[in-house]
């Protein structure tokens, strides 16, 4: 089964209540490992219920719509035009990516919480990610895995205004500092999906799955996300040489969680 972590983002409840119609109802796990199920686009894992993740924050309560239906047909519809050149045509046709995209358009259209508020990443945690949080924010939370044992986890939360105030300033170092568009480009396409959401939404970076290709004591001492913003401040100042280290630092971390995801 693959692992992936999770990039969320969770509307204040008074805003859901807001959006019109009943919201969406707590989603709960199931017991047992996860199981595979047919779909109309392939194979998923998780459940297709359009039930909601409930978070308290900062006193308040938060929800995230896990809308799977929608994020599994952008998920093939993805695939498909990234991969097109690449034989992507041989796993998802033409004429299946034409199905998705009418059954997709018939599902947002007057929908106002029909929409993406979960990006998944296989096997590791991208770094960009990282940019939208303070070192302060990451938390050692203790969860279960499928088969309910105990095991430990990394999460990060923010307000969207905060992480994506981040995310324009390391788009301007970025820049200054002379990096390719390909470099900045993943950044900004990243600013301008949380940029879609209402200030006051929550974004919580989960470490999901992803946590279980570490012990307890490299999650203990992970600090990705201050390695990141070290290697920002130092491009900021123009010390190639720190931004070099920090980067490094922090990538070597996850080097051999990016080779499970490539050699996948």
């Amino acid at each position: 089964m693959t692992q992936a972590a999770y990039l969320r983002v969770y509307l204040p409840s008074e805003t859901v209540d807001a959006a019109g119609g009943l919201p969406p109802p707590p989603h709960r796990l199931e017991g047992g490992p996860r199981r595979l199920r047919v779909t109309d686009y392939g194979l998923l894992a998780e459940s297709l219920s359009d039930d909601a993740l409930i978070a308290i924050w900062g006193g308040a309560e938060f929800v995230c719509p896990r809308t799977p239906r929608v994020r599994m047909l952008e998920g093939v519809l993805a695939f498909h035009h990234a991969y097109r050149e690449m034989g992507g045509d041989a796993v998802i046709p033409e004429s299946v990516a034409r199905r998705a995209a009418t059954e997709l358009r018939g599902l947002v259209e007057g929908v106002p919480l029909a929409r993406s508020y979960i990006l998944t990443s296989p096997w590791h945690v991208p770094l960009r990610w990282f940019i939208m949080f303070e070192p302060s924010q990451r938390e050692l939370v203790e969860t279960t895995d499928e088969l309910g044992e105990p095991k430990l986890s990394i999460r990060y939360r923010t307000g969207r205004k905060v992480g994506s105030e981040r995310i324009d300033h390391a788009i301007e170092v970025l820049r200054r500092a002379g990096f390719d568009d390909g470099v900045v480009t993943e950044v900004e396409e990243l600013g301008e999906w949380i940029g879609g959401f209402p200030e006051d939404a929550m974004i919580e970076l989960d470490y999901g799955g992803v946590a279980a290709l570490f012990d307890g004591a490299e999650l203990a001492l992970d600090d990705s996300a201050a390695e990141v913003w070290a290697s920002i401040e130092a491009l900021d100042a123009e010390d190639w040489q720190g931004a070099g280290s920090h980067y490094q630092a922090v990538a070597s971390r996850w080097a051999s969680a990016v080779a499970v995801t490539w050699s996948n």
